[in-house]
């Protein structure tokens, strides 16, 4: 019961939160406070009243369009509010998996009592949101900003030094939280490294840039939350995801002047796919396919 109701608050939790963020995704391109003013329709400044705020529910009883002009409303709003809602109710349901009633006060009275760990579970709940702002930025305006990726980076980095205090917590007097920092710090610059080898054979073989900084950036933000390998995982994931979204453009493409070589995609919101696939289920992704190649 309590793992249910525990999802439940998390997914109503993250539909709030994606309610902002969608709010952010419409003024951060534009350089408009995301404070100021009220949210309002972007067609004829109409301020919306606070039943037409409400996460999901108010798009379906609009049917998509605003009140007073009746301009569609786009279905990036109800599918970012979705999406967190839904990762946090996933990453709740995953936490909660072995808690019993005890158990679960237990784990309560143990977080609010060591400030690091309650710090580590808002990060993870600020990895999806980053994510799919992330995501949502470059599909729409091929755009991923530093003020995003770079303190995401850090932030990794905190939740990666304090995830190896934890674990190490009950088993040795010293935690090895140097060592798990260098760790860390070794997958970022690996990872990174990589996107750059292949943005530079990419502009050795077209003579063109192909692949921004802001994906390397990307790539390392990933590797500081996930690891090297999680991040590997992601990595070929967005890969595969990319590969398939343009073989599915190939009619649209034919049909450009530029043709279907110059046409271009969002590598950072499939990484981020990636990135969210990896970070929920990369661990039994990575260990049924070490079983499988007998490693």
């Amino acid at each position: 019961m309590i793992r249910i109701v525990g999802t439940v608050f998390a997914g109503l939790l993250g539909l709030a939160f994606g309610s902002f963020l969608n709010v952010c995704l419409s003024r951060w391109p534009e350089g408009e406070s995301v404070v100021r003013p009220r949210s309002h329709c972007r067609d004829c400044d109409h301020e919306l009243a606070w039943w037409e705020n409400v996460p999901l529910v108010s798009w379906l009883a609009l049917r998509g369009r605003c009140r007073k002009c009746g301009a569609a409303i786009s279905w990036r709003y109800p599918l970012v509010e979705l999406a967190v809602g839904a990762l946090w109710s996933v990453q709740a349901w995953q936490f909660l998996r072995d808690s019993s009633p005890d158990m679960f006060f237990w784990d309560v009275h143990h977080l609010f009592h060591h400030p690091e760990l309650l710090g580590l579970q808002i990060g993870w709940a600020i990895f999806p949101w980053l994510l799919t702002a992330l995501a949502v930025l470059d599909a729409e305006n091929l755009w991923l900003p530093d003020w995003l990726t770079l303190p995401g980076i850090l932030l990794g980095f905190i939740c990666t030094v304090l995830r190896t205090r934890a674990h190490y917590e009950f088993e040795r007097p010293n935690p090895p939280i140097l060592l798990g920092g260098l760790d860390c710090l070794y997958g970022i610059l690996i990872a990174a490294a990589l996107i750059l080898l292949i943005r530079w054979l990419y502009k050795l073989i077209r003579k063109r840039e192909g692949i921004g900084l802001g994906d390397a950036k990307l790539m390392a933000m990933l590797a500081a939350w996930l690891g090297l390998p999680g991040a590997l995982l992601a990595f070929g994931l967005g890969a595969v995801i990319g590969a398939l979204t343009a073989l599915a453009l190939l009619p649209t493409a034919r049909r450009n002047s530029e043709g279907w070589a110059a046409t271009k995609l969002p590598l950072g919101t499939f990484l981020c796919i990636g990135g969210i696939i990896s970070s929920l289920w990369g661990q039994q992704m990575i260990g049924a396919y070490l079983r499988w190649s007998g490693l």
